[in-house]
């Protein structure tokens, strides 16, 4: 008898090879790296960048190879670091964890490098490094289910590293207001500010992409893309060592630390205003005083600093859970 398939992330068993977390597919030119990991919301693991940078590589290699389309299954397109690596700074097999700041710098770079565009297709959430690896694509496309989100100011970090593919092309009023504020917002808003190309459903929107990408010589989408990310390889050349740098300082203060316990015990964290100040100083006279609410819009990034134990959850299938591998909470 047969071994059931075995689901995408699950370990194997004795003598058995992993299924992949990276899929690669290819059509016409076109080749497809599907991140594959939906059981921590394909996080940035060691594994699945490790595969992911051998796609890329293997795309690079093959003179048949027009462009690469990175896709994704399950509903979020990339939440970031592997939490579970971040915690104990290590992999599960020993080595040192792939996807740090510096280890996600050399992704990011190694997609704006390529030699071939890199094309994004997006129909689910994206936050923290995701966006830095969606920032480094050279085309992109997000349909009406996903959402987008810099909630780092919320931990009391930033987005350090991924400010090098993000700010040379984002509206700069826009990347200060949602860098600061942590709101979340649609594809429509991702494409006005610069974060996307296109919205809208990607399987239409990115045809006429796809065709004309197909149509380029090697030479000429090689030669056309060095041209447009110039300024981003300028970034990373003079910044990577020091967002690196600022990256780990701030996982490693003590007010990121209060805002991932905040975040795993679902509460506010000690700077935020509670609902029992708002209502005070709205209404001097009032003297109910309001639960503590869950943060309308948690934030979606890892932290080096060693979780708290988190409080009981509503069993929700996207519910905080300090054990899981995983740096998200899908927005509710």
């Amino acid at each position: 008898m047969t071994n059931p398939p075995e689901r995408p992330g699950q370990s194997a068993t004795a003598g058995e090879r992993p299924a992949p977390l990276v899929r690669r597919g290819y059509d016409r030119g076109i080749a497809t790296l599907t991140l594959d990991s939906p059981h921590n919301r394909n996080a940035l693991s060691s594994r699945l960048v490790t595969e992911l940078l051998a796609g890329l590589e293997a795309a690079a290699n093959d003179p048949a190879t027009r462009a690469v389309l990175l896709d994704h299954t399950g509903s979020t397109f990339c939440a970031g670091a592997d939490l579970s690596e971040a915690v104990s700074g290590a992999t599960a097999d020993g080595g040192a964890p792939v996807a740090g700041p510096l280890g996600l710098a050399r992704l990011m770079r190694t997609v704006v490098e390529l030699p071939v565009p890199v094309v994004a297709r997006v129909t689910g959430h994206v936050r923290a490094g995701g966006l830095g690896l969606l920032g480094a694509c050279d085309i992109s496309a997000a349909g009406p289910a996903a959402s987008f989100a810099f909630t780092e100011a919320r931990l009391g970090l930033a987005p350090a590293v991924i400010s090098m593919p993000l700010l040379p092309r984002l509206d700069p009023r826009a990347a200060g207001r949602y860098y600061l504020t942590g709101e979340r917002f649609d594809a429509a808003e991702a494409a006005r500010i610069g974060l996307i190309t296109l919205a809208g459903d990607p399987d239409d929107v990115l045809v006429p992409v796809l065709d004309g990408l197909r149509r380029g010589s090697p030479q000429g989408l090689a030669e056309s893309k060095r041209l447009v990310t110039a300024e981003v390889l300028r970034a990373f050349d003079r910044d990577t060592a020091a967002l690196a740098e600022l990256s780990a300082r701030l996982f490693g203060s003590a007010e990121a630390r209060e805002g991932m316990t905040a975040f795993l015990e679902r509460r506010d964290p000690a700077w935020a205003p509670t609902p029992a100040t708002t209502a005070s100083t709205a209404n001097p006279a009032s003297t109910a005083t309001p639960a503590t609410t869950v943060p309308a819009n948690p934030a979606d990034i890892a932290t080096t600093a060693t979780p708290a134990k988190a409080a009981p959850s509503d069993g929700g299938p996207h519910a905080a859970r300090p054990a899981e591998p995983s740096t998200v909470e899908e927005p509710r």
